[in-house]
């Protein structure tokens, strides 16, 4: 396959990756404060399938790309930059796995608090306030990842 094309690839699908991150997050924490759990049962769903339809697939697609450019390209997986971007990227996925988890869980109390016509129990609260704390992380090693693929420092 055409280098310049993967290379394209690769980016826009970190551009799905990171946008579905953080868009995702965005409306589900703000529909959140709304309390309304109608709202939040709707959004929850939507976000879960986003996670699904865009994440889960650029979460398998980015390590893959990103080996075969670096073959391609004769970029030892031990280079300063790209180590870092590697060790950076499992973190980002091990807060990923149990946050797929959390939002179902925050989907599926939304939806039956809804159902019963009664508030958000403290069980959401929890859940959501581990689901935020698991996107700090994952937020700063991509942020940190996209400084290092762009400036491709010789860090150590």
């Amino acid at each position: 396959m055409d280098i310049v094309v993967v290379k394209v690839l690769h980016i826009v699908s970190s551009t799905f990756l990171f946008g579905t991150g953080v868009g995702t997050a965005f409306y589900l924490l703000f529909a959140s404060r709304r309390r309304d759990p109608r709202v939040v049962a709707a959004v929850a769903e939507l976000v879960v399938l986003a996670d699904w339809l865009f994440t889960a697939t650029t979460i398998v697609f980015q390590p893959l790309s990103g080996l075969y450019l670096a073959h391609r390209l004769g970029i030892a997986l031990t280079t300063p930059w790209l180590y870092w971007s590697i060790v950076l990227y499992v973190i980002a996925g091990l807060c990923w796995l149990p946050v797929v988890w959390l939002q179902m869980r925050l989907r599926d109390l939304a939806r039956a608090a809804a159902d019963r016509g009664e508030p958000l129990p403290l069980r959401y609260d929890q859940h959501l306030g581990t689901w935020a704390a698991l996107g700090v992380p994952a937020l700063f090693s991509f942020l940190a990842i996209f400084y290092l693929m762009t400036a491709k420092p010789a860090v150590g």
